[in-house]
């Protein structure tokens, strides 16, 4: 009989743990080494690092000198040196549980990393309240991930106390790099997934108020995230403007007409810039400017028609400017979509969960997740794939500084994707 009780103060602990330590993506040392070691004590085949990870897949990855830093910090802040050393610059972590029995392989995916914005100094925000606010400057889970994975850890121990109960195989993600859609990729590409039957990612909070849960969502954005470096030559603003080349001008007239293309007839289409740095003083010709940006599109089509025009845009405005442009791809998603087969039987195996009050087939995306590779690579070679939402109450939207989870949700997410394993045989009859 499973200690639900005990469940919901354990995964209240994690919470709050990974929330004073938040991580971003492809930094998530101490994350993943909490999740690798609770993994490993519970008897799971654990897989970490390049185990888990296709380095040549990576995107949006930070220089060494930045990882070997959050690494120390990670050692500093709890991190067991066993893993890190493990994990070999590369985080995320896979857990295994082979029943022993013929079955169906569900896979469950979990994000790990943490949003890049400074938690509120507010004195009425829960998380300070309460001692549990992020430590980490200019970081802190914004998003709800610390949640994921607390629900991630503790479905492992759910499931493992009910091992002989269970047939078939369940795999157990903790993913990084989910902002900026940069990590999935790199642990498709690995082959985590080639056996999976049924996969499983689930989202907290969106808007939906505790009590609700989707059993499976569409209308994911496909998306491109770039950075631009602008180099141009600097000289004194007043006395040699002509011999300058203005890399700011070329930047600022990209940001412009970026937001300018047009939309397309086919489908939505989103554009934003949303870092632009340059210059260095205020009588010197510019000649360096970064920019940070992102398109997205409802298809494939659609995404590739505003990702085109947008390279032709910074292109163009370093070629009217006269200086040279370098364009980084950090990031991408594809669309995928929920299958009804797999929302069905979800929505059958929650009846009657405690917390639940309303239960929907369907809902819309939150823009855009790299949850999409994982999903369509599961649904390519025959399998079936659903992304999850799970209510709570967060009093303000996601990526703000205020953002908090209604922790008594926490539990309910638990109990539903154990419900999902314990039905999990009937995977493998009622696929599409």
């Amino acid at each position: 009989m499973i200690d639900w009780e005990a469940i919901e103060k354990e995964a209240i602990r994690i919470r709050r743990d990974l929330h004073t330590y938040p991580e971003s993506g492809w930094l998530e040392f101490r994350t993943t080494s909490v999740a690798a070691s609770m993994l490993e004590s519970l008897g799971y085949e654990v897989r970490t690092g390049l185990e888990v990870i296709e380095p040549k897949s990576v995107m949006g990855r930070a220089p060494q000198d930045v990882i070997e830093r959050n690494i120390a910090r990670a050692v500093e802040q709890g991190a067991d040196p066993k893993w890190i050393e493990r994990m070999d610059g590369y985080t995320g972590a896979l857990g295994i549980l082979d029943t022993g029995r013929p079955g169906p392989t569900v896979a469950f995916r979990f994000d790990i990393d943490c949003v890049d914005v400074a938690e509120t100094q507010d004195p009425d925000h829960r998380p300070r309240k309460e001692g549990f606010a992020s430590v980490n400057p200019g970081w802190m889970h914004a998003c709800g991930h610390d949640a994921h994975t607390a629900m991630g850890l503790m479905l492992a121990r759910v499931l493992m106390e009910e091992k002989d109960e269970l047939c078939g195989k369940v795999l157990i993600i903790f993913q990084p790099a989910e902002e900026g859609v940069r990590g999935a990729p790199a642990m498709v590409d690995r082959g985590i997934l080639l056996d999976v039957d049924a996969l499983v990612a689930i989202h907290i909070g969106g808007g939906i108020p505790s009590g609700t849960v989707t059993t499976g969502c569409h209308g994911f954005l496909c998306t491109t995230k770039f950075d631009v470096t602008y180099t141009g030559v600097s000289t004194h603003a007043a006395g040699s403007p002509q011999e300058g080349r203005n890399a700011l001008l070329a930047a600022a007239t990209a940001a412009l007409n970026l937001h300018a293309i047009a939309p397309h007839s086919d489908g939505r289409t989103r554009i934003n810039v949303g870092v632009l740095t340059a210059g260095t003083g205020r009588n010197v010709i510019p000649g360096f400017a970064y920019m940070k940006a992102e398109t997205r599109g409802d298809n494939d089509d659609v995404a590739a028609y505003v990702y085109d025009r947008a390279m032709a845009v910074v292109k163009g405005s370093a070629e009217v400017y006269g200086v040279r442009c370098e364009v980084v791809r950090t990031g991408a998603a594809i669309s995928a979509d929920s299958n009804f087969v797999l929302r069905e039987i979800i929505r059958d195996a929650l009846q009657g969960i405690p917390g639940i009050t309303n239960l929907q087939m369907d809902g819309d995306a939150l823009g855009s997740d790299d949850a999409t590779w994982m999903m369509r690579a599961v649904q390519d070679r025959g399998g079936v794939a659903t992304y999850m939402r799970l209510g709570s109450h967060t009093g303000v939207g996601h990526h703000n500084d205020h953002f908090d989870v209604d922790e008594a949700t926490l539990v309910t997410g638990v109990r539903c994707l154990e419900a999902i394993v314990r039905k999990g045989a009937r995977f493998l009859d009622r696929k599409g």
